[in-house]
């Protein structure tokens, strides 16, 4: 099969730069429930010039390009070993290439591979089947959306909708609550792949495998038709919206099946993906490995465009700030206010926060802008370069931020999600705030990084490395202020109170 290795090749840079049309058509449809000049329309309008971006540049659409998760068919006779081995190499090359980040970490020694490869990595599932070709279909999930999957066990109690009982009606309780768990912390408008049924860890897998149906099919099963069509609809009334700041585009799909169960057990399996939503396949011939039929998407067709203007939709009222920033220019900030920052920004994530528990920064924090993000980045020659550099998931870090910010004197915190109350208290208490960057618009910020300034702690490996980045004009929203206010903790409270008037069918 001597085009395998660049059929699969192929696969992994669409996938990972690339969204399908089912999903570029659920967020055109989203961006107009939002009304125009919010918060929510203004990350979707930066989303969408995201995906542009992406797509022209053949660039990662979000730096987070996840858990990559094969499912191949493949006819009798072929060898599944060849095809596993094909698709590695692949893999590694496309690390090496940018099109993935090296997210691989030895779980005991913390050490990352380098190539997304190691035990466990990537992730397949083979089946035979009787047709001809060879079929394989990937999904590049990230790591925020996949923290906030989630397993239900009926019955119990689920937070502001009563008891979920072993029927229908529980599992609609059961999904609700796992849309608004995830709030921002998932990059939503998000989707969901379901299991009713099966034990707990294959019950995940199959919730996984939901997530390879298209966005705009009909389940065959209408009594689950009818539940993906209703859960759909209610969920976008519950006030999530774009990344958690409140709006009507909460969720733009939700995919479900059902497996036969023990008696004594009744899961409901819930994988959450984000807006990000990137799945792809293709039918490979057999003998040669070489592409006879892309799923999901046609090469022929030009691929369609999102956003409606070119470059960061701005209002003219954004506030731009110089990096380092002085306590005076933070304590003038409040919530809602959108920042264009120049200057000095260092990443640290999780193993740059840990090691400031027990260590001092090796660059000076004062009056620093920390970004929570582990970016893509590529040597060519001397130099770094950002090929992809969106935020992470923030509140992983409200273990330690707190004591980060008393400790070494950083002013801004960059990320998504927001965090909790403990951060909050050190920001009103030192001068401090955070910003929320649109999570996924790893392209967008990859174009404001000017250069890359040098880079620290090498040896945790590319994403939780801290780099020492030049920026001009990023753009990112106060959430929570140095003033005791968080826009989380508010659209938290708000969508509770909606979400409870949905506990009735």
């Amino acid at each position: 099969m001597q085009f395998l290795n660049s059929s699969l090749l192929d696969l992994i840079t669409e996938t990972s730069t690339n969204l399908p049309p089912d999903v570029r058509a659920a967020m055109s449809l989203a961006a107009p429930a939002e009304t125009p000049g919010t918060q929510a329309a203004q990350a979707l309008a930066i989303i969408a010039g995201n995906i542009d971006m992406a797509a022209d540049d053949e660039a990662p659409i979000c730096q987070d390009t996840g858990m990559p998760t094969f499912f191949i068919h493949t006819p009798v006779g072929v060898s599944q070993i060849e095809v596993r081995q094909a698709a590695c190499e692949a893999i590694a090359e496309a690390t090496r290439r940018g099109k993935l980040r090296p997210n691989s970490v030895d779980s005991i020694t913390g050490r990352n591979s380098g190539d997304n490869l190691g035990p466990g990595t990537p992730v397949f599932h083979f089946e035979q089947w009787e047709q001809p070709d060879i079929e394989v279909r990937l999904i590049l999930k990230g790591g925020g959306c996949e923290n906030k999957n989630i397993q239900y066990s009926l019955p119990c109690p689920i937070e502001g909708l009563g008891r979920a009982d072993r029927d229908l009606e529980g599992v609609r309780k059961c999904l609700l609550h796992a849309v608004w768990q995830a709030q921002g912390q998932g990059c939503s408008p998000g989707a969901l792949g379901v299991c009713i049924g099966s034990d707990r860890a294959h019950g995940y897998d199959l919730a996984k495998e939901q997530l390879l149906r298209p966005l705009d099919d009909v389940n065959p099963d209408p009594v689950l038709a009818d539940l993906e069509s209703r859960v759909l609809a209610e969920a976008n009334k519950i006030g999530v919206g774009p990344m958690g700041f409140g709006g009507a585009a909460s969720l733009i799909g939700c995919k479900i099946g059902a497996a036969n169960r023990l008696p004594a057990s009744f899961f409901v399996s819930v994988a959450y993906d984000c807006w990000a939503f990137r799945r792809l396949g293709v039918r490979l011939d057999a003998a040669s490995g070489a592409i006879v039929e892309w799923l999901y998407r046609d090469p022929s067709r030009p691929v369609e465009r999102l956003a409606k203007d070119e470059g960061l939709p701005l209002t003219g009222r954004e506030i731009h700030i110089q990096a380092p920033l002085t306590e005076d220019q933070v304590r003038a900030l409040k919530v809602g206010d959108v920042v264009l920052i120049d200057g000095d920004m260092f990443t640290g994530r999780d193993a740059v926060h840990a090691y400031l528990m027990k260590n001092p920064p090796p660059v000076d924090l004062h009056g620093a802008v920390l970004y929570h993000c582990g970016p893509v980045m590529l040597k060519q020659g001397d130099q770094w370069v950002t090929k992809a550099a969106g935020p992470t998931t923030s509140i992983r870090e409200e273990p330690y931020e707190a004591d980060v910010i008393r400790r070494y004197g950083v002013r801004a915190v960059i990320g998504k999600g927001g965090m909790g109350a403990k951060t909050l208290a050190a920001m009103q208490e030192s001068g401090a705030v955070y910003l929320h960057a649109i999570g996924g618009a790893a392209q967008v910020y990859a174009r404001a990084v000017e250069r890359v300034a040098g880079v620290y702690l090498f040896d945790f490996g590319i994403p939780e490395a801290m780099w020492h980045l030049k920026v001009r004009n990023f753009l990112a929203i106060v959430t929570m202020d140095a003033h005791g206010h968080s826009l989380h903790a508010e659209v938290e409270k708000t969508t509770a109170e909606a979400l409870a008037t949905l506990r009735e069918p």
